[in-house]
């Protein structure tokens, strides 16, 4: 891949977006990553709707924006996918749904709004959407590093195009979230153990455990049950999700 990765501040946008007309006019295709405002996947199409609309009103009106986004259905998002990739729209407005199994070779610029509200393990797929012909590829990163921790997740995506370096900086900068339940960032709560310095322990306990698991599913046995008393307590209400 031959991409050019940049970082640039929300107050940038214009200037962002000028410099992907020039490429525009050159012939190439962009994708454009809208931002991740919740969780809830309704609310991302909604976004996506109105920054579309947005860019083909006001930024481009001289081009045709596409729309891609997972409330699709399966026809249209093939229709939409087909479009860009024939040319027919310059400008695909899409959710994170292009991570993966979208190929548009002549695709050259990808702008991601709100960088900082995504993983990077998620911006490194997403950023990977082009340069796929061996052409001269743009990634642009729009996003307010306001924080450190964003700063320091938008370097490390520009200072390398490794996935497993990248997959390695995300979990010890965001921590691993939670075992049960959704969230997906945070640190665990391990009293002693450091998920990353100590992974070898971790994995020698889990293998352990998974052991002990098999053996006494219930953990009903006299060396068990105290440990199967301590999860109930600290679990109980995710375990019972997790069954309903």
């Amino acid at each position: 891949m031959c991409i050019r990765d940049s970082h640039r501040d929300l107050s940038s946008r214009t200037e962002v977006y000028e410099g992907v007309r020039t490429l525009l006019r050159k012939g190439g295709q962009a994708f454009v990553v809208c931002p991740l405002v919740s969780e809830s996947e309704k609310l991302q199409t909604k976004a996506a709707t109105e920054l579309a609309g947005e860019l083909q009103t006001e930024v481009f009106p001289e081009y045709k924006v596409g729309l891609l986004h997972g409330q699709m259905k399966s026809d249209e998002k093939q229709a939409s996918i087909a479009a860009f990739r024939a040319g027919e729209c310059q400008i695909l407005v899409c959710t994170t749904v292009v991570e993966v199994g979208v190929d548009i070779p002549s695709a050259n610029v990808i702008v991601v709004e709100n960088a900082e509200r995504y993983g990077l393990a998620q911006l490194h797929q997403l950023r990977g959407r082009v340069g796929r012909s061996g052409i001269q590829s743009f990634c642009v990163l729009l996003s307010d590093a306001a924080t450190d921790e964003s700063a320091k997740r938008m370097d490390a995506l520009l200072g390398t195009n490794n996935g497993f370096a990248i997959a390695e900086r995300d979990l010890e900068i965001r921590g691993p979230g939670e075992f049960f339940g959704v969230r997906q960032s945070g640190l665990p709560s391990f009293k002693i153990a450091d998920i990353l310095r100590d992974g070898p322990m971790l994995e020698l306990s889990r293998r352990k455990a998974m052991e002990i698991v098999e053996k006494d599913p219930k953990l009903l046995s006299a060396e068990n049950r105290r440990m199967g008393r301590v999860v109930e307590e600290k679990y109980r209400r995710q375990l019972l999700e997790t069954v309903a």
